[in-house]
């Protein structure tokens, strides 16, 4: 009998273990992508802050075509990982597409300004890009918090 509960115990441990190590390989591949597309926003705003003050507009259009691209592809491989059978893995994929659904829409904006017509177009489709880019911090710390909670749920720390 003892033998039995021992092996029953040894066997629940595996079995939580192995959740905690998929749950927390999941996260690493998600965090993975993240940094990656954090390694090409910045030259990429960078690129687009010098365009405006050149007023090279198609410029602008084309470095937020291709970011959007670049994000996408992010997206898709988001979306090609499968999910672990973890505890708040949904909430985690869906709060992780949201956020690179964000970035892509900063950039979706770049294009959009570029490709305008008219100033005033241009001024407006700026004023729109000001209210994502005030929301960018909000953002940021939803997907921290469901990253956080995710963690928690499967018993390890986020780095």
């Amino acid at each position: 009998m003892f033998k039995h509960l021992f092996f029953i115990a040894v066997l629940f441990t595996g079995l939580i273990a192995c959740k905690s190590k998929s749950a927390y390989n999941y996260s690493q591949n998600l965090v993975a992508l993240e940094k990656s597309l954090s390694l090409i926003i910045n030259p990429a705003d960078e690129k687009v802050g010098a365009f405006v003050e050149a007023n090279k507009f198609d410029s602008i259009a084309i470095t937020g075509a291709d970011m959007e691209n670049q994000v996408q592809k992010k997206i898709d491989e988001i979306n090609a990982i499968p999910i672990p059978k973890a505890k708040e893995a949904d909430n985690f994929k869906a709060a992780m597409l949201k956020y690179f659904t964000f970035i892509k829409s900063l950039f979706t904006g770049y294009k959009k300004y570029g490709m305008a017509k008219t100033d005033e177009e241009r001024q407006q489709i700026a004023i729109e890009q000001q209210k994502l880019v005030a929301e960018k911090p909000a953002v940021i710390n939803e997907i921290q918090r469901v990253q956080k909670k995710y963690a928690e749920a499967n018993s390890f720390k986020v780095q």
